[in-house]
């Protein structure tokens, strides 16, 4: 372990000798998500120094949180981090952290689409990004997955439009509408969008489509777990056989698609898919992994709608199967749906065949000023 002068001579200089050090922030909701983003270059460059900065910020290890700033919360403990991309062809780069609530530990190894619908506003807002008459597309890097995305901002008179009349389930009332288009969404962790080299697999006895798409996420059937699959959250987390049952599948499913032991890791994640009752086209129970999310990542439920995209997936065998240029998967949650819309290639049914995916996000600004961290929480 460190000791406290080599953590602290990482730090920006403007952090030495101080009992608390200040760390500019823009503390937004992103999507159904909330956390701090911050700047690359207000972070210490080591990343063991950074993690515990990031630790100490939210208050973790604690359930509650209650000396820091996170929400005691998978989903409000959240935190992004921006620089000027290093990418040629796009403008930000972003590191997703999931900073754990209850234990020491901060994993950078997938990308969150909530968090990333306040990307944009707060790289415009930082100054790292220029803006284009009445939207501003922000061409974002995402280095946890390597992935690109477009995010569309509204930005009329030059300046970020947090209002409006855009509603997305899971939150309350309306905002301005953030569209995010994922470019990449065919395998960037593993090259191949099957990884497993078949459309579905059957781990410990359970059909499963391994999918390597905004994350590695594994799908299969809820009855197959012995769930209906429209359970509130809090019903399948006090499953524990079956969720003891869903980790070791999801091991085994890691251990296959190449990504090795997903012990401690929150990658890949997992769907637990079901025929839809609210008129979409799929419904979906997704979990971070160790518990059901309140609504639903927007990396799982794309990956959710380019599995359904192929024939003979799991998710296909629900949904059917759409050919054209677009089409729309809506995929149910417990706070609602969401509506995926792809852009396909009729020409293919290989690789090539989803060119890209787009979603629609809200995000609003909760507060902007500077979070202090104890030095002594680095000792």
């Amino acid at each position: 372990m460190e000791d406290t002068e080599s953590i602290r001579s990482a730090l920006p200089d403007r952090m030495e000798s101080m009992p608390q050090f200040a760390i500019p922030c823009l503390f937004m909701r992103g999507g159904t998500s909330r956390g701090p983003y911050l700047l690359a270059s207000d972070l210490p460059a080591d990343v063991t120094s950074r993690d515990r900065v990031l630790l100490a910020m939210m208050g973790s290890p604690d359930a509650r949180q209650i000396d820091g700033i996170g929400g005691g919360d998978s989903l409000t403990s959240k935190v992004a981090i921006l620089s000027p991309s290093q990418q040629p062809d796009c403008d930000i780069d972003y590191l997703f952290a999931q900073v754990k609530v209850t234990e020491s530990a901060v994993d950078t190894s997938a990308n969150c689409g909530n968090i990333l619908s306040g990307v944009g506003p707060a790289a415009i807002l930082r100054d790292l990004v220029p803006v284009q008459d009445d939207t501003t597309t922000v061409r974002v890097f995402n280095t946890n997955t390597k992935t690109r995305i477009n995010v569309n901002v509204q930005t009329p008179q030059g300046q970020v439009e947090f209002a409006g009349d855009a509603r997305i389930d899971g939150v309350p009332g309306t905002a301005a509408p953030i569209q995010l288009e994922f470019l990449d969404v065919l395998g960037p962790r593993t090259g191949d969008v099957f990884p497993t080299g078949s459309r579905t697999d059957e781990i410990e006895g359970v059909p499963v489509t391994c999918i390597d798409s905004a994350n590695p996420t594994i799908l299969l059937h809820a009855e197959a777990l012995g769930e209906d699959g429209h359970e509130r959250p809090e019903e399948l987390d006090a499953d524990h056989p079956m969720l003891v049952r869903l980790e070791s599948i999801r091991r085994a499913a890691s251990l296959k698609m190449g990504l090795g032991d997903a012990t401690g890791r929150v990658t890949p994640k997992v769907a637990l898919l079901s025929p839809p009752r609210e008129g979409g086209h799929v419904c979906s129970r997704y979990f971070v992994p160790d518990h059901c999310h309140a609504a639903h990542a927007i990396t799982g439920a794309i990956s959710i709608a380019v599995a359904a995209a192929f024939d003979g997936t799991v998710a296909e065998s629900i949904t059917g199967h759409e050919s054209g240029n677009q089409c729309t998967v809506v995929v149910e949650h417990p706070a609602g749906h969401v509506d995926i819309v792809l852009k396909l290639d009729p020409k293919s049914d290989g690789q090539q065949h989803v060119l890209s995916a787009s979603v629609l996000r809200t995000a609003r600004l909760l507060m902007e000023g500077q979070v202090f961290v104890p030095a002594v929480a680095l000792e």
